[in-house]
């Protein structure tokens, strides 16, 4: 009971885990903008023919 109440109190390692809830939050919000704005489509297909080219080149 009294390491929980220890890590309820201690304020040590919360700038971290706000670090990363801000992070995690900011990385859904550019994932969502990017499906939302389709950009993934186009980098998937500019990909595929750099893909394809490459293969072209190396046979």
């Amino acid at each position: 009971m009294e390491l929980l109440k220890r890590l309820v109190t201690e304020e040590e390692g919360q700038d971290i885990v706000e670090y990363a809830l801000m992070i995690g939050l900011v990385v859904v919000v550019i994932w969502v903008a990017i499906k939302a704005s389709g950009v993934d489509t186009g980098v998937s297909t500019i990909w595929s023919k750099v893909s394809s080219s490459v293969g072209a080149a190396g046979s």
